[in-house]
């Protein structure tokens, strides 16, 4: 008897798992949502880069499209001004907006230092900011007739310097940059200050038993460990310039000026689709460069996960 209750015992109990229907439920309505405002758009501007107006009827040209942008000269110089001032406005944040981002967060992570939620706060607030707001306020700031640059500058005995940055083709899509840059500064800061923050006790401890002390910990023992969130912070300053389009429309308008030095895929793309003053919309250019847009953006984001982020990976705990 007490072999069998032992044998019955030692057989395995199966367990009824119950379905979690609950959470498709709550899932549907943003999954619904999201489909009709993000997955069907994308899918019907890729449809409708491969249509034209052919005698007033929609016809399957297949890349023809494509052909007209870059083969056609009017349309490829437009595109490749547009390219390049977006490979530049790009590589301003990655070479300005970042690095500071990184340097403000190490010095808001220093034990010693006061008020630290308030210039975490007060760095972070432009993020919230409008772009409308930020735009017209910075066209006033550097107004040549009735900013306070000149003015600012002329008390430091600088005012020589001062030139009309946003008038000229030479310096506008830096000076746009750059407010670019000022205004989402808080988003690399607050990632990376988190970062650091999430760094276990246990390292510091190990580091400064070693005598690793001050900015040499920070090069040699922090930097290393934030490497995943640097990563991050990139790519998706990699998206969100290539989606740029509020801040220089808000500042330059819709063409972009002085003479298209601002003008970037966005401001292409929406002067194409929508059309501009006396220019007609175009649906199946504006889609065209729509899809190479997403083909660019798809690119990037594919280098840094298959590529990037399996080096950085080691770092991670």
């Amino acid at each position: 008897m007490s072999d069998i209750t032992t044998s019955a015992a030692l057989q395995p109990v199966s367990i009824k798992r119950h379905r979690r229907w609950h959470i498709i439920v709550f899932l549907f309505p943003a999954f619904l949502v999201y489909t009709a405002v993000m997955i069907l758009p994308l899918v019907e501007t890729l449809r409708q880069s491969f249509y034209n107006l052919v005698d007033g009827q929609l016809t399957f040209v297949g890349l023809a499209n494509f052909k007209v942008l870059f083969g056609d000269a009017r349309w490829a110089h437009d595109f490749w001004n547009a390219l390049r001032n977006n490979l530049i406005f790009f590589a301003i944040h990655m070479c300005v907006q970042n690095p500071i981002g990184v340097a403000l967060a190490a010095m808001l992570s220093l034990p010693k230092l006061r008020f630290v939620t308030f210039y975490r706060t007060a760095i972070f607030l432009p993020t919230l900011l409008s772009f409308v707001i930020v735009g017209f306020i910075w066209k006033l700031i550097l107004s040549p007739l009735w900013g306070v640059t000149p003015w600012m500058m002329d008390l430091v005995g600088l005012k020589a310097f001062f030139s009309p940055w946003l008038g000229k083709p030479s310096s506008a899509l830096i000076a746009v940059a750059l407010i670019s840059v000022w205004q989402y500064v808080g988003i690399p800061m607050m990632l990376i200050y988190a970062a650091l923050l999430n760094i276990p006790e246990e390292v510091i401890e190990a580091a400064e038993c070693d005598g690793i002390t001050g900015w040499s910990q920070f090069w040699k023992i922090k930097l290393p460990l934030v490497l995943p969130a640097i990563g991050i912070i990139s790519i998706l300053t990699f998206v969100g310039n290539f989606n740029a389009f509020d801040l220089v429309y808000t500042v330059q308008g819709a063409l972009a000026g002085p003479d298209g030095s601002t003008d970037i895929l966005g401001t292409l793309l929406y002067r194409t689709f929508f059309g501009f003053q006396l220019q007609l919309g175009d649906r199946s250019m504006g889609a065209t460069i729509a899809t190479v847009m997403f083909l660019i953006i798809l690119a990037g984001v594919s280098f840094y996960l298959f590529i990037v982020q399996r080096r950085i990976r080691r770092y991670q705990f």
